[in-house]
């Protein structure tokens, strides 16, 4: 597969479509999150980024939460965003996709004047984080039957 992909912010119809059906294919079909767990209120109002193909074909999709929608997942600071539902399909890992929607949602966070971007990583994913700069603390908890951990990157 070549390497050569873009990564946008979803706003389209067919954009959005693209990001849900990415995470369908990595989180309900291979992780085995339950269908009514991936999907939520949240995706009508958070920022959608996806990575597509220059065939259009869609490799990953994350999404960011803010303001009142945030708070709840960032101890109470409207100033911080959250990052989540960062999904890569399995033949684009690898590229750089994981990473460069990361920058791409932290990018979106400081224009919408955030200081910070927490996310609850898989613990298996926490080395991967952890190179973007993101910081762990707390304990690990589940989420979806999958044990996760909080992390935080000033931006």
């Amino acid at each position: 597969m070549s390497g050569a992909y873009a990564v946008r912010e979803a706003v389209a119809e067919d954009d959005l479509e693209a990001c849900f059906a990415v995470r369908r294919t990595v989180f309900v079909e291979e992780q085995g999150v339950p269908r009514e767990l991936e999907y939520d209120a949240y995706d009508s109002t958070a920022v959608h980024v996806l990575a597509v193909r220059e065939d259009g074909e869609p490799l990953g999709t994350g999404r960011l939460l803010h303001g009142a929608d945030a708070v709840g997942k960032t101890g109470g600071d409207a100033s911080v965003g959250s990052l989540g539902r960062l999904a890569v399909t399995g033949d684009a890992r690898g590229l750089g996709v994981g990473a460069a929607l990361v920058r791409a949602i932290e990018e979106a966070a400081r224009e919408r004047g955030l200081t910070a971007v927490d996310l609850h990583a898989q613990t298996h994913a926490l080395g991967f984080y952890e190179r973007l700069g993101y910081v762990a603390y707390g304990g690990e908890f589940p989420d979806a039957g999958i044990p996760h951990r909080a992390m935080r990157r000033a931006l």
